[in-house]
Parts: structure tokens; sequence; C-alpha cells
């Protein structure tokens, strides 16, 4: 199994060197994509080579406005912070003569940009169901159900309860290969959790078509058997605060591109596998051919011919 990284290559890549003090400030032009159908736009303005602006473009940056994403990026990048560029819904801006913080941190962290906008609602949940845990009068009815849109057709829903948070990820397996994939993976989730070693880990449900029951009520669920329901159940262990907090935000993000990345990929090894096998047996096959054996017949005169 490979984790996929947090952040994005192309823009560490791209500060790594305009971050550089013994470079001299270029311009510098690039709109790139990452997973889940976001856009960047990182470029020099037009009058000044030393001033770098960052811009994100999100489908989904409402959403994580309304369950606070301003006060993360406030806390991540408040130095940073400019109007948005036109056409995007987050900017940054850094004056590579001035940048005011340890290069290769900064780095890290604008790199880190869109792991830092959707862990938001991850982070009010964890927070919720903390002060749930204390309040005795707690009532049910008060936690949010938080829906976030990141992709075409697809969702994350991020509810608390009083001692635990449910993460429910919506999917299209459209294949009814990567459907049989799919199960087969998280079968095994099931079992490995049954093993001593992993017991505390979150429990892992996965269903086809049919809806968990956090989100059953909600309208324009879409009805089809292309249609997969992964959901994790995570209690205070799996997010204390600190470093497993991080940790877990960041895992949780990645999880739907992992899940399809390791399908395609087993989907790869096995027709490989099986290229493997047909030219093993076309071999076996060549090996048992007979040999076509040529005999010499003479006629009454003498003369030899071969009988073709």
């Amino acid at each position: 199994m490979i984790l996929l990284d947090y952040h994005n290559h192309i823009i560490q890549d791209t500060l790594k060197t305009r971050f550089n003090p013994d470079e001299k400030p270029k311009p510098v032009d690039v709109s790139f994509f990452d997973f889940d159908g976001v856009s960047y736009h990182l470029a020099t303005l037009d009058d000044n080579d030393a001033q770098l602006r960052l811009s994100i473009r999100w489908s989904c940056w409402s959403e994580l406005v309304q369950y606070g994403a301003n006060d993360v990026l406030k806390r991540e990048y408040s130095a940073w912070i400019v109007e948005p560029e036109h056409g995007f819904d987050f900017s940054l801006q850094f004056n590579l003569e001035n940048l005011g913080a340890e290069p290769e941190e900064l780095v890290r962290r604008v790199s880190l940009l869109k792991r830092n906008a959707l862990a938001a609602p991850f982070e009010r949940a964890f927070d919720a169901q903390a002060m749930a845990e204390q309040d005795d009068s707690w009532d049910p009815s008060s936690s949010q159900l938080m829906a976030i849109r990141y992709r075409e057709g697809e969702a994350i829903y991020i509810q608390n309860q009083k001692d635990r948070v449910t993460v429910i990820f919506t999917s299209q397996f459209k294949d009814e290969t990567d459907r049989i994939y799919a199960k087969v993976f998280f079968d095994a989730f099931v079992e490995t959790r049954k093993k001593k070693e992993f017991q505390s880990a979150p429990q892992v449900i996965y269903s086809l078509r049919e809806p968990p029951q956090e989100i059953r009520h909600l309208p324009g669920l879409l009805d089809s058997d292309s249609q997969g329901y992964m959901t994790f159940v995570l209690f205070p262990h799996n997010y204390p605060a600190g470093p497993v907090r991080e940790e877990t935000i960041s895992r949780m993000q990645i999880f739907r591109d992992y899940v399809h990345y390791h399908i395609k990929c087993s989907k790869a090894y096995m027709h490989s596998r099986m290229r493997a096998k047909v030219s093993a047996f076309l071999k076996v096959l060549n090996r048992a051919k007979p040999e076509h054996l040529t005999t010499e017949k003479k006629l009454a005169s003498g003369r030899a011919f071969r009988r073709p």
C-alpha cells in the first residue's frame, strides 16, 4: 500500500526555488490542479517580480468557510493573506525579499493550503465532541451534520456525537470491476481490525447504494448501484490534541483518493499478471508443437525428391 502525500508537489518545488535567498526574483506564471478539482494559480505580480501570489479555487469553498475555514487559514497564514485574485476563492502573497518566516517551514505550510482549508470541519467536529462529552445535559439533536460537496456527485459528511465523530464519504464506482475491488478492499479493513493489535483502530463500514443512517434523511442522494458509502467511526483516542489529531485529519482527507488509486493499481497489476500468464502459456504451447519432419523419397530411376 502507498500513502499519498498531503502536500502539493508543484507548490513545494516552485516555492523552494523562489524562496531561496540566493536566487534573484524572476517572473513566474503557473496554473495547475490538484486532487478533487482544486485549481491553483501561482504568479508574480505584473509590476513587481519580488511579489509572488498563490490563489486557490475549489467548488466547496463556501461550505468550508461556513465550517470555519477562514479561522484555520488565519491561524496558519495570517501574515500573507490578501484579497482573493479575481476568479479565485483565496489568495496568499509573499514578498520574496522579506518572507517573514523560515523559508523551509513556510514552503511546508503553504504546500498544505488545501489540506488546511479542508481541516476546518474536522477540527470543528472534534472540538464539538469534546465539549459534548463534558456536558451532562447535551442534546443529541444539537449535533451538526456538516456536508462538504468537494467533488462532482461526491461529498464528505462529518457529524459529532457525545462519544464519537462519524465521517462518511460518498464515492461513485461506475465500473463493475471497481465495485468488486472496493468490496475486497473494505473487507480487508474489517478483517484487519479483528486482530488484537488493531482493535483500537476506527471502525470502517462500507455499503453500496444504501446510505448510512446518519444521512439517509438527506434529499438528493444518488440512488444507483454505482454509489458507495464509506463510513469511519472515530473515537476520542483516535484524535487526541496534537500531532495524532493532525495526522488523523490528513489521512481522512486523502482516503477517497487513496481507495481509487489502489483500485487502479490493483487492476493494472492483475492485467500485467494476466499478460505474463498468457505469454508463459504461449511458450509452453510453442514447445509442445510437433516437429515437421521431412522424408526423402527416391524414384525408380534413383532420383531423390522430398514430399512437401
